[in-house]
């Protein structure tokens, strides 16, 4: 059966801290089997018949307003896709010491013009590089000394919806539940 991973936007931010106890609940009441929640961030892992995503996102997103009282962008992503996420060799091996990359999951692929705009706000502190529906950032400094997502440019870009996760954080979901990537 099919295994994924619904990456859930700003879950556990302000007063939308459901336990994590809770969303798996929320998955099973949807048919969900082999639930599985990782870290307190809204990310939950799930086996389910269906292979369309799209349908995926919709059903849980309606499931969770209808329960939570508030809407939840879900990003979901298959374990094969979780699998590329990771071996993608967005920027090579570097990540200076104090710094990290992020994975931002987006509904659609950004279009070209989008794409080419992001790489204008590029700095020598912030690096980003796109493919299909996830956007990699490479911050040289810690995330929350970095200004490129408050700079006009950014502000002008009309950024779609998105999650973000660290990927350190990535690559441990898929190491506790057996997403080895072979390199």
């Amino acid at each position: 059966m099919p295994r994924y991973v619904a990456f859930l936007r700003g879950i556990n931010l302000g007063k939308r801290r459901p336990p994590m106890s809770e969303l798996k609940r929320l998955f099973e009441e949807l048919g969900f089997t082999n639930v599985a929640t990782f870290i307190a961030s809204g990310n939950v892992l799930f086996e389910t018949k269906s292979h369309d995503g799209t349908i995926l996102e919709f059903r849980i997103e309606a499931h969770l307003e209808k329960s939570l009282g508030y809407g939840v962008a879900t990003f979901i992503r298959s374990e094969a896709e979780v699998k590329a996420v990771l071996a993608y060799p967005a920027f090579g091996s570097e990540v200076p010491e104090g710094g990290a990359v992020y994975v931002n999951f987006l509904k659609d692929p950004m279009s070209s013009d989008l794409a080419k705009r992001l790489q204008g706000c590029c700095t020598d502190v912030d690096e980003f590089c796109v493919n299909g529906r996830e956007v990699y950032w490479l911050c040289r400094i810690r995330s929350s000394e970095s200004e490129v997502w408050t700079s006009p440019a950014m502000k002008t870009l009309k950024f779609p919806l998105a999650t973000m996760r660290n990927m350190t954080s990535v690559r441990k979901l898929a190491a506790k539940h057996g997403m080895a990537v072979i390199s």
